[in-house]
């Protein structure tokens, strides 16, 4: 069922923006947080890798069975989607800010502050929406597609 495996799709479009709209909740309430809970120093702002599934194997999979005279097997892992592959800290570096009279400053009044930036994040929010509403919209349209076939057998 060809259907299936598309809702597969968009949902697992819906779960990796959903993950990413997290981790950038995640960056902004961190945006002053001077000292980690593991002793480390500044907060360092994360990011969500994704990487993308075409789907493309699971055809070629069932040809070489076909081939071979072998029956297709029916795989979940070759559907094709998104699928978030590791979160990630930015290497770029910590600002410093001057301010000699806050606990976390080093002996020159310095104070490493973490490397996020409010523009970067807003604009990663965004385009995290609107790729979860892109998403949105495609469930809509398959579940429209279904409707509609489902009133031809009438």
């Amino acid at each position: 069922m060809a259907f299936l495996s598309s809702m597969n799709m968009i949902g697992s479009g819906l779960t990796a923006q959903q993950l990413r709209l997290d981790i950038v909740a995640e960056n902004v309430t961190n945006a002053q947080t001077t000292r980690t809970e593991n002793g480390g120093g500044a907060y360092r702002r994360k990011m969500v890798e994704f990487q993308a599934q075409d789907g493309r194997d699971g055809f070629r999979l069932a040809m070489a069975r076909a081939a071979n005279g072998m029956a297709p097997v029916n795989s979940r892992h070759n559907e094709g989607g998104v699928k978030v592959t590791r979160i990630v800290e930015d290497p770029s570096p910590l600002k410093l800010v001057y301010d000699p009279t806050h606990p976390d400053a080093n002996e020159e009044g310095y104070v490493e502050m973490p490397n996020v930036d409010m523009v970067k994040e807003m604009t990663d929010a965004m385009a995290a929406t609107q790729a979860y509403s892109a998403n949105v919209t495609m469930l809509n349209t398959l579940k429209n597609v279904i409707s509609k076939g489902l009133e031809i057998g009438r």
